[in-house]
């Protein structure tokens, strides 16, 4: 029931059109943007929506021009976020916590733990390494550590909104299923999680909206009609 948001994210002009040893096939890397002097590459953003796509189930191409978009726009927040933890206090993800979120990964692929030929397939289709999507997960469980120490402390989520939430959402919820209705007192603490988890993601919202402001951001790309890979 409760779903969480990872959101989970200057230059000069004329780097955007410098290019360096291409990664991937003959895809050119050169610069698509900056933040607060942070380059993000061409192959930074491929990889990025090929991930997004792994994450979500999605084929790995084509992506349309509104999911590059997208991945891009996270890239950044992603980017503003990690300049926030080198201030922030919090335990680190453990390999322990990366292990398991891969484990939950590789449960929606339904492959199963001992079947690493099928697990290596499908990182194959995404064009992603074991190394590589360890190392993403463990940045999303940051960013999500880094999110929650600082916003959920400024949260206060009052009775009244859970009753609310309770009678006006979650009651007609399970008569429309027809599943067997229960109290106030057993949801209570899931109903409280989240619209916490709701909340936070609003003072997200607003605190990428404030970090963007004070952020010098420059973007420099054409997204290819038809999707796919950018030359």
């Amino acid at each position: 029931m409760i779903q969480r948001i990872i959101i989970i994210v200057g230059t000069a002009v004329w780097l955007a059109t410098s290019v360096l040893p291409a990664r991937a096939g003959d895809i050119l890397d050169r610069i698509v943007a900056a933040v607060n002097g942070h380059v993000i590459l061409q192959s930074d953003w491929e990889d990025a929506v090929r991930y997004e796509a792994f994450i979500a189930g999605r084929p790995a191409d084509p992506s349309t021009p509104e999911e590059r978009k997208a991945a891009l726009d996270r890239l950044i927040d992603q980017e503003l976020l990690r300049e926030q933890i080198r201030s922030a206090d919090f335990p680190a993800a453990t390999d322990e916590e990366v292990a398991a979120r891969v484990g939950e990964i590789r449960e929606r692929y339904s492959v199963a733990p001992d079947n690493q030929v099928a697990w290596q397939a499908v990182l194959t289709r995404y064009r992603l390494t074991e190394n590589e999507l360890n190392e993403r997960v463990a940045l999303q469980l940051n960013l999500l550590r880094l999110v929650d120490a600082r916003l959920r402390p400024t949260v206060s989520i009052e009775a009244t909104s859970i009753e609310s939430y309770y009678n006006q959402e979650l009651l007609p919820q399970l008569r429309e299923a027809g599943a067997k209705e229960v109290s106030l007192a057993d949801v209570t603490p899931k109903i409280r999680e989240l619209l916490t988890q709701q909340k936070v993601n609003e003072l997200l919202v607003s605190w990428l909206q404030n970090l963007r402001a004070g952020s010098e951001i420059r973007t420099t790309f054409a997204l290819p009609a038809s999707g796919g890979e950018a030359r």
